[in-house]
């Protein structure tokens, strides 16, 4: 049986599992679709010739449409509640679309939509975990000895999907989210998990706080932000993995390089991560970390050692392994917003435009358009600095009609950094717009 038809199988299985027909199903979609408020299906018997379709050898995929509300199908227990985990029929459901052909980016799409309906609706953590996880969740709150494997890489997932919504969702319902799994991690631990599970618990505990402390921050909520970057340094010191003790730093410099003037804190935690990551396995960490050691030397305004920054992050990108321990910590797009950072400080504006025009392009994923709008608005500031503040205006008030739906607190702070680079033309009506976009959209 090829892939595809193991796929239209697998979602007959779904069906006919939960004990329905065609056309239970049929009416089921129809439902969903009014509830959704989508446009009208067809008649029951064309829906119902449809999903026969699906299921059959010929393996017609279901459209987006119809993807959608059988998402939502699955999505949603028999007794009403949701179910997102691994190995619930959403999962499986996900699954069986794969099989039959569909891309990655659509299932996360899929995935990404249904994760922000379990917020909505208040399923919480329990929604995104496994049914089997959750029930076993509750029992290994009380009793640290019914914890198990399942429900430790539960946790994972749900941390998984919350940084995954970073840039889709307002940062205090992300925080809202996390907070009962980060919570579940401290509580487990603190109850003496099962030796075998030590390691791996601690590992989502790390991710957990270190997600806590970039939402704190992105929050306003730069003491809460401290000590959750402070409990997951402590926490990664004891799971002797020098790539994720580098990471804690990176993330954590990244918060106190922009939250304040001092750079010297944070070139001291930039200077930990490289000395981690010299010793960890991970070349992509390693790239990532001199890639914000060059950033922070151009920023001090030390343009040899950021060269020699920039050539080492390059050397480890080039030399990255497919199996590398962290996929997609960093890559050769990311790395050409920092080239431009360094060339705007300490090198040439003009290349440093033309780095962050081939950056900004390469950012084109939902869970990127954060990081495409810093450095879209680094591009407006390279501009002022050639001597082109119209054109930089013009880039500018894009970043803005982006940065509020995304938010993000280093997109503002870089969009208030280019604002002051205008100040020579404050009398001009381009900067006059600029100032009333910013403060329509942004309310500052």
């Amino acid at each position: 049986m090829d892939s595809s038809t193991a796929g239209a199988a697998a979602l007959k299985r779904l069906r006919t599992r939960r004990g329905l027909s065609l056309a239970d199903t049929a009416r089921a979609l129809t439902q969903i679709a009014q509830e959704l408020g989508m446009p009208r299906l067809p008649q029951v018997a064309s829906v119902q010739r449809s999903i026969a379709r699906w299921e059959s050898k010929s393996t017609t995929m279901p459209d987006e449409r119809y993807q959608l509300l059988l998402a939502y199908l699955y999505a949603t227990t028999p007794g009403g509640s949701r179910s997102l985990g691994a190995g619930s029929d959403f999962a499986q459901y996900l699954d069986a679309l794969r099989e039959m052909g569909e891309s990655d980016r659509r299932i996360a799409e899929l995935r990404n939509t249904l994760v922000r309906a379990v917020t909505d609706d208040g399923s919480g953590l329990l929604g995104l975990l496994a049914p089997q996880a959750g029930r076993g969740l509750v029992q290994a709150l009380a009793d640290a000895s019914f914890l198990d494997a399942e429900i430790v890489a539960g946790l994972a997932s749900v941390v998984a999907d919350v940084n995954a919504q970073v840039g889709s969702l307002p940062f205090v319902r992300l925080q809202l989210m996390l907070a009962p799994a980060l919570e579940a991690c401290r509580r487990l631990m603190a109850g003496g998990p099962p030796p075998g599970l030590h390691e791996c618990l601690r590992s989502t505990w790390v991710e957990a706080a270190v997600l806590a402390g970039r939402l704190a921050f992105e929050t306003r909520d730069d003491a809460a932000s401290r000590a959750l970057y402070e409990e997951a340094t402590r926490e990664s010191g004891r799971l002797r993995k020098p790539w994720r003790q580098a990471s804690v730093h990176l993330s954590h410099a990244l918060t106190v390089l922009y939250a304040s003037s001092d750079i010297a804190n944070a070139a001291a935690l930039v200077e930990a991560a490289v000395r981690a990551a010299g010793s960890g396995e991970s070349r992509l960490i390693r790239a990532r970390a001199h890639a914000l050691q060059a950033e922070v030397a151009a920023r001090l305004g030390q343009a040899r050692q950021s060269r020699a920054a920039l050539g080492l992050a390059r050397y480890d990108i080039e030399r990255q392994s497919p199996d590398d321990l962290l996929p997609g910590a960093f890559s050769a797009e990311y790395l050409r917003g920092f080239e431009g950072v360094c060339h705007l400080y300490v090198g040439d504006p003009v290349i440093a435009h033309d780095q962050f025009a081939a950056s900004a392009n390469s950012l084109g994923s939902p869970r990127q358009e954060m990081q495409r709008i810093i450095v879209a608005t680094d591009q407006a500031l390279a501009r002022i600095r050639l001597g082109e503040p119209h054109a930089a205006a013009d880039l500018l008030h894009e970043c803005i009609a982006a940065a509020a739906s995304t938010g993000g607190r280093v997109a503002m702070i870089r969009l208030r950094r280019a604002r002051r680079e205008l100040r020579p033309w404050c009398q001009e009506g381009f900067v006059a717009d600029v100032d009333d976009h910013l403060m329509g959209v942004l309310g500052r």
